[in-house]
């Protein structure tokens, strides 16, 4: 059986992951949209994981390999591990591009406009997101494992994040097929990726836990969560905000973050 804290980390990871659902319900419910709400939420979830991958998460894989490496090394490598992240990251959306969908064109499509063009990119949507939620889920719960608190403000920041991704799958999805139940089911495919990819990344890992494995694995995790708001959530709360939208949610997402971690250290 599982360790307790283990299943807390995927509890947690699990709860991140669903509001992606929540995503695809607002979508099916709402006569409208708020551009300026999404832009808003989309920079403060890139100002918090921004905030907490470079104050706590990377700080964590510079302690993890300061135990077993002098100080000097320990901080190259961790260094070393963070900009691997980026790199994967990076050969990721080289690979399968994480789609966003204009939701402002909303009621154009439910007009009937492109409806087999819209199956195609809702169908891309679901395996591009699915595939960047797999190293979501795993910062969440190694996150969780190491320490709680650190797990606990990432999965919030991911939570808000994944909200509009399940909006880019549904809206697609709904529109084109006109099937609440097809909509809902690719979000949930899509959402599983992360607790899922969690678990399994457990699995393989689990024999070799330790400072070097932990060292690297949040090394990693920094470095990709600051390239995803960096390249995803920033540029798309931009395309949204009318004003000072995206700066007061990056601010307000880090001094949130912030305050959290002096309550909790």
């Amino acid at each position: 059986m599982f360790e307790h804290n283990v299943l807390v980390a995927l509890f947690v990871t699990f709860l991140a992951a669903s509001a992606t659902m929540l995503g695809a319900l607002s979508m099916i419910g709402a006569k409208e949209s708020n551009p300026r709400l999404l832009a808003f939420g989309l920079s403060f979830a890139g100002g918090a994981m921004i905030y907490i991958s470079l104050v706590e998460i990377f700080v964590k894989s510079q302690t993890s390999f300061g135990e077993i490496y002098p100080a000097k090394e320990a901080y190259s490598i961790a260094t070393l591990a963070f900009f691997v992240g980026i790199f994967l990251l990076v050969i990721l959306d080289k690979v399968l591009p994480n789609p966003h969908t204009d939701i402002e064109n909303c009621h154009a499509y439910h007009h009937g406009k492109e409806r087999k063009n819209l199956e195609k990119v809702g169908l891309l949507a679901v395996i591009a997101i699915t595939a960047h939620n797999v190293p979501e889920g795993m910062a969440t719960f190694f996150s969780t494992l190491n320490n709680p608190v650190v797990g606990l403000n990432l999965a919030f920041a991911i939570a808000i994040h994944n909200i509009p991704e399940g909006l880019s799958i549904a809206i697609p999805i709904f529109y084109a097929t006109r099937s609440k139940k097809k909509a809902v089911l690719a979000t949930f495919i899509s959402a599983i990726a992360e607790p899922l990819g969690a678990f399994l990344g457990y699995i393989i890992l689990a024999p070799f836990i330790g400072p070097a494995v932990y060292g690297g694995v949040f090394g990693v995790i920094a470095g990709a969560m600051v390239y995803l708001a960096l390249d995803e959530l920033l540029p798309t709360a931009k395309r949204y905000a009318k004003g000072h939208e995206t700066v007061y949610g990056i601010i307000s997402g880090m001094a949130i973050i912030a305050l959290s971690l002096v309550m909790f250290k």
